[in-house]
């Protein structure tokens, strides 16, 4: 394949403090999924995730379980976030860890480079903090505690006592740079996506900024600040430069030249350290800011954001065990418009696994290798001369092909699916109109028979090709039932944006038996 341009695209780097839930699954799945697509478009792809593991928070959790705060993220990360990545078929790659010594050398340079440039004083700080967010609190975010914490200032998102803090710091000059943010949104209006996501951004940023404490010096686990080694650097600055860190800064020019600048995608309680700080630092150090921030809404469960302290968390395996990570993968993406909010339930989740893949999707993929393997010996046949309906059945391919790449462009995996699924529908009312079994009693209808089938088996082909982003597994399962490794290479070698021109599956190739792709999942009522 021919290499585009450049598409680095990461996920939020994770907080493995607890075991994950749906909700990071989702992130993941849709930044590999919008990976998977440009790498077989043939533009040069990097997807990076990762976990963020210095902090307050940390230090006490490990201190909780009679461990250091290495021992305790090495625990986390081997047992619960590389398998989430096996689990949900991510294809990552690189995977960053901010306690590795290339993040922490790359970020002293970074850091330094702020300081050489002017854009670090000391200072006093005096605020209150909040340990579980890991922030200092705005007057915005804090409440009158109740209950037991009543008389008490506490964190309006975990109703915890808040910590008033007093250190002498370093702080990063982000007032300064106000202007220059409002003036980047304002000539690139989709740096930030979706729109609600944009308006919220320039309002804050309309509304003032203050210059940003960069260091604490009341704990050591973090990396030093490098010209004080009594600090170290606060660990959100420290996050938001694994993305550039993990492809090179300071260490490798020529591969952070090939990569950067990036996309990121974040859920949106965390849009404003990655639309406001993270381009005001690189701005300061002279850096390109990234492509683009995209904000995807909340999984609600029962109405309610999911939260570790609430317990409402789901773990991705309770849905893969069941219905397998093709369903996980297709389901979150194509349910959820994404840039929303979106509910999760298992009714819903099993409902649609039924009605579009197994039924819809799975089914097509059946019954038409069952037939030609019934009519044709399994080799595919030679289509004669095209009605109408079969050219309809072209146009219909073409066009999704064409929608779904425009979606992915746009960020919206949810439309590019819908897209792809036209081709789904029209093919299965194809069928039923065409009534191939009929066709096969009557000799003369032999041609005839041969055109229908070859254009529901093109149809898959297609089908295969445009689906590979979201359901690897099941389209690799249907790829090679329909012969096509061996008539036109393999499934991951097709360009995707050619997916739409017809006639790629060649007459005579040979049909293997297919299991079903989405077999019947039996659930204990």
């Amino acid at each position: 394949m021919t290499s585009g341009h450049s598409f680095y695209i990461t996920t939020p780097i994770y907080y493995p403090s607890d075991v994950p839930h749906i909700g990071h699954g989702y992130t993941t799945v849709a930044v590999d999924t919008l990976a998977r697509w440009h790498r077989q478009a043939g533009d040069d792809t990097w997807m990076l995730t990762g976990t963020d593991e210095h902090g307050q928070k940390m230090m006490r959790a490990a201190a909780a379980n009679n461990a250091t705060p290495q021992e305790w993220v090495d625990k986390l990360v081997g047992e619960a976030w590389f398998p989430l990545l096996r689990t949900l078929d991510v294809a990552n790659d690189d995977f960053i860890r901010t306690s590795q010594p290339r993040h922490e050398e790359r970020v002293a340079k970074f850091v330094q480079a702020l300081y050489d440039r002017g854009y670090i004083y000391a200072g006093e700080f005096e605020a209150l903090y909040c340990v579980g967010c890991e922030e200092f609190k705005t007057e915005a975010e804090i409440v009158d505690g109740e209950g037991p914490f009543e008389g008490l200032k506490v964190c309006a998102i975990h109703s915890k006592p808040l910590e008033l803090l007093q250190e002498k710091n370093y702080f990063f000059k982000l007032s300064e740079f106000q202007d220059r943010l409002l003036e980047l949104y304002r000539t690139v209006p989709d740096f930030v996506r979706p729109d609600s996501a944009r308006n919220e951004v320039v309002s804050f940023v309309k509304n003032g900024l203050k210059d940003l404490s960069i260091s604490r010096s009341t704990f050591d686990w973090g990396i030093q600040v490098p010209w004080d080694p009594s600090h170290v650097i606060y660990v959100w600055v420290d996050a938001l430069l694994n993305y550039a860190t993990a492809v090179g800064y300071g260490t490798d020019p020529e591969e952070f030249a090939r990569r950067w600048p990036a996309y990121h995608v974040v859920g949106k309680d965390i849009l404003r350290f990655h639309a406001v700080i993270w381009p005001a630092m690189l701005m300061a150090a002279g850096l390109e800011v990234p492509r683009g921030v995209f904000a995807h809404g909340w999984l609600l469960v029962g109405g309610e954001k999911m939260s570790k302290s609430k317990l409402t968390g789901i773990a991705p395996t309770e849905i893969t065990d069941v219905f397998g990570s093709d369903a996980y993968r297709y389901y979150f993406l194509s349910a959820i418009a994404f840039g929303q909010d979106g509910s999760f339930s298992w009714e819903d989740l099993a409902a649609r696994y039924q009605a579009e893949l197994a039924n819809g999707f799975g089914n097509l993929a059946s019954r038409t290798v069952a037939m030609i393997s019934r009519y044709f010996d399994g080799v595919v046949p030679e289509p004669g001369a095209a009605t109408e309906a079969d050219l309809a059945i072209q146009k219909t391919v073409q066009d999704a092909a064409a929608h779904a790449d425009a979606a992915i462009e746009r960020f919206r995996i949810d439309e590019a699916i819908a897209a792809v699924w036209t081709v789904v529908d029209a093919l299965n009312g194809y069928i039923t109109e065409n009534e191939p079994w009929a066709l096969a009693k009557d000799e003369t209808k032999r041609e005839r028979l041969s055109t229908v089938l070859y254009t529901a088996a093109e149809g898959l082909r297609a089908l295969a090709v445009l689906l590979s982003p979201v359901m690897p597994i099941a389209t690799e399962k249907l790829w090679t039932a329909l012969g096509a490794d061996a008539s036109i290479g393999a499934l991951l070698a097709q360009p995707i944006r050619a997916a739409g021109q017809w006639g790629a599956l060649r007459p005579g190739s040979t049909v293997t038996a297919l299991s079903p792709l989405f077999p019947r999942v039996e659930q204990d009522a």
